[in-house]
């Protein structure tokens, strides 16, 4: 039995044009794209072009005041899309009880799950007794999975029919892979419940690896979010 591990790559995110913004107001940024955004949004709301204040005269002091002052509404102009990869669709039936995101799901009607990859719950990562047991369990849901497909055809059903009945023996584990947008309130929002220490195992991992990818493209966004999950020691 296959046991894949999750993947996410950036797909789009949002670009500024700082040509325009220096032409209407003067005002220029040491940041880029979504970050300057966000700031240019912000000092749009007091048209504050001057910088006089030296505390939030960059972008990561600009982007400090803004979080410390919880005026979030002009993060949600700067989005992020990721492809994700190797995750279960017990962490998809998680993820979409967040609101204001853009999901792009594999179809399970079109596409074959007759040699569908599983994802192994990391609490059974190294218990070989667990893992065993899950990949006997799988092996025998694709089996039932295949015979179902086969049976329903032959007996006249459209493909994508077969497989939209087949699929309801498929577990939890099953791999499943998907487009997400959020918006980058939206992702401080998923991460702060989610890169949490009370949060389901995989869903953690998940944005632990999300986390990392916003970092590089908007530190200043989540320069509040810990290196380790919220709650670790508390």
């Amino acid at each position: 039995m296959t046991f894949v591990t999750p993947a996410v790559h950036l797909l789009g995110w949002t670009t500024f044009n700082a040509t325009v913004a220096e032409k209407l107001t003067g005002w220029t940024t040491d940041a880029v794209d979504g970050q300057a955004l966000a700031e240019f949004a912000g000092r749009a709301c007091y048209q504050s072009w001057r910088k006089p204040n030296p505390a939030t005269a960059s972008n990561v002091g600009y982007l400090a005041n803004i979080l410390r002052q919880q005026h979030e509404s002009v993060l949600e102009h700067g989005s992020a899309t990721f492809y994700v990869t190797g995750v279960s669709r017990s962490l998809l039936a998680e993820l979409s009880r967040h609101r204001h995101i853009s999901l792009s799901v594999l179809s399970q009607r079109y596409v074959d799950e007759s040699k569908a990859a599983m994802v192994l719950p990391p609490a059974v990562t190294d218990h070989f007794t667990a893992k065993a047991g899950l990949g006997n369990i799988a092996a025998d849901a694709r089996s039932v999975y295949n015979a179902m497909v086969t049976v329903l055809t032959e007996e006249g059903l459209e493909r994508k029919h077969a497989r939209e009945a087949a699929r309801a023996v498929l577990p939890n584990m099953t791999e499943t892979r998907f487009v997400v947008t959020a918006n980058l309130r939206g992702w401080r929002d998923i991460l702060r419940r989610r890169w949490h220490v009370a949060a389901d195992a995989e869903i953690r991992r998940f944005a632990g690896l999300i986390l990392a990818e916003l970092r590089q493209v908007a530190p200043n966004v989540f320069q509040d979010f810990p290196a380790e999950p919220f709650g670790t020691g508390a």
